[in-house]
């Protein structure tokens, strides 16, 4: 395990830029926006799960990579999705992402890895 990703020590609001450098991960879209900060995080591959998530500033962790991902996300109001397992972004992807401002990041780990990190770094679980 590289600890260079887990050397980032925070408590509460993390920014996307502390994000994806936690997570060796690399913003793909959304650039203009990776100073966000964000409060919660949540995984999950189903996107019904997604929808009852009832928090702001939340982030997404999923191996989902497809234009739903991006579609559920905007109604949730989530503003960054990260995903994991290697999954790769497409073009369409891209598109939406740039459209409803969504940052994009893609992340080598696992979703259990990247959860682990996030959370070891302060921050919260959605529940």
């Amino acid at each position: 395990m590289d600890n260079n990703s887990t050397s980032i020590k925070h408590s509460g609001n993390m920014k996307l830029k502390d994000v994806a450098e936690m997570l060796n991960g690399r913003v793909v879209s959304g650039i203009e926006h990776i100073d966000k900060e964000v409060e919660f995080a949540f995984s999950s591959d189903l996107m019904s799960d997604v929808l009852t998530v009832q928090k702001d500033n939340v982030i997404l962790l999923t191996g989902l990579a497809n234009v739903q991902a991006l579609r559920t996300a905007e109604m949730s109001d989530i503003s960054c999705i990260v995903f994991v397992r290697n999954k790769k972004v497409s073009v369409d992807m891209l598109k939406l992402g740039k459209e409803s401002g969504i940052v994009l990041i893609e992340c080598p780990s696992s979703m259990f890895r990247a959860s682990g990190v996030l959370f070891s770094n302060g921050l919260k679980p959605v529940y």
